[in-house]
């Protein structure tokens, strides 16, 4: 009898260590997943960067919206080839949404490291902008990082500071990068989501900051949200520059500062914007301005169809050598409503014209601006 209940006994201690095992091994996966991901860091740059390697640059007097720490993400490459991208991560548009914090956009740089390296950063060989020199702008700042001021409330008795302060960062970031940099002949300013609208926003300030860059291109991916207080929030909200706030005329932000651009270079910037046809999130945001709640339906994606039609229209208009790229991704069964951005993730997927938005791109880089994917804003 004992001797049954001992190899019982030794029987239920070698399944609990195999499931003690199991569980460290999971344990262990996960650890080396988030440290590959979103537990990724940089080595801070100190003395001179290495060719293709990446590094955090954290500026003095910068900040996230909530005061935390901020740094710029940076690669040198071995071409005199520049590519200036921003992050995306939501927007504040109101003191209510600046009060909401991550409920509406991305409050701190955690996690943004990895999203570096892929898509259009990465390193594969497909990638036709490997080589060049990448200066990364995260975002957790909830302007378009196109802000210089602060907004203050009070919570449960205690004062609260939100940092509106993109302009800040990215400015005084560029300001230390181009310490590591020659002044580059060919020059890509790009960024998705709220990224592509800080691109509008900022492309013009971010050509002076290159003088010597010959050939131009402008990318925005995936923004377009109608507002009719656009203007209001750029100058009350997040204290913008106002050679930035004052071209924002109408409920299209970007349409508005995609034209003065292009009223003001002229053909020396080649003009770029995608966007997937009935875009899932920026309908959310879309839906909020409408009627202050989050939602995505297919009806609301009829909406953003239409709007999105309007505003390739408009930039077409505006500007007649604009490269635009519609696209499908993703597409939900029910309501037929798509992937959000694509330049961080599926840039190298040939969707439209078996085309892939890095080729689309890349091609404009050199001098061949394309349409495609229009048909889709008709498609029902």
């Amino acid at each position: 009898m004992n001797g049954i209940l001992v190899r019982k006994k030794h029987r239920a201690l070698k399944i609990l260590g195999i499931i003690l095992a199991i569980i460290l091994v999971l344990v262990l996966a996960i650890f080396i997943f988030l440290k590959m991901t979103f537990l990724k860091s940089f080595p801070e740059l100190t003395g001179e960067p290495e060719i293709g390697k990446w590094y955090r640059i954290t500026p003095e007097n910068t900040k996230s919206s909530d005061g935390s720490e901020w740094h710029g993400i940076f690669r040198k490459g071995n071409e005199n080839k520049v590519v200036v991208y921003f992050f995306g991560g939501g927007v504040s548009i109101t003191g209510e949404t600046s009060e909401g914090g991550k409920n509406f956009f991305a409050t701190t740089i955690f996690g943004q490291d990895f999203v570096a390296q892929g898509g259009i950063g990465s390193t594969v060989d497909e990638n036709p902008f490997k080589d060049w020199t990448f200066i990364v702008i995260p975002y957790a700042s909830g302007d378009f990082h196109s802000g210089t001021g602060e907004y203050h409330y009070t919570k449960n008795g205690k004062d609260k500071t939100v940092y509106h302060n993109g302009y800040n960062n990215y400015s005084t970031y560029i300001d230390e990068v181009k310490k590591y940099i020659s002044e580059p002949d060919t020059l890509l300013v790009t960024g998705f989501s709220a990224g592509g609208f800080a691109t509008s926003l900022l492309a013009d300030d971010v050509i002076d900051r290159f003088p010597m860059a010959e050939n131009i291109t402008v990318c925005v991916d995936s923004s377009l949200i109608l507002y009719d207080g656009w203007h209001d929030t750029a100058v009350n909200l997040w204290k913008s520059p106002s050679e930035i706030s004052d071209r924002l005329m109408t409920d299209n932000l970007v349409l508005d500062s995609l034209t003065a651009l292009h009223e003001k270079r002229g053909d020396s910037v080649k003009i770029l914007f995608d966007c997937s046809y009935r875009d899932d999130t920026l309908q959310q945001y879309q839906s909020y301005i409408n009627s202050g709640k989050m939602d995505k339906t297919k009806e609301l994606g009829d909406q953003f169809q239409e709007a999105l039609k309007d505003m390739v229209e408009g930039l077409q208009a505006n500007i007649p050598d604009v490269g635009i790229y519609i696209w499908s991704f993703n597409e939900d069964d029910e309501t037929k409503n798509t992937q959000h951005t694509i330049i961080s993730s599926n840039v190298f997927d040939k969707l439209e014209n078996d085309k892939s938005v890095c080729e689309w791109i890349y091609d404009a880089v050199s001098g061949y601006v394309r349409n495609y994917g229009l048909e889709l804003l008709d498609k029902e």
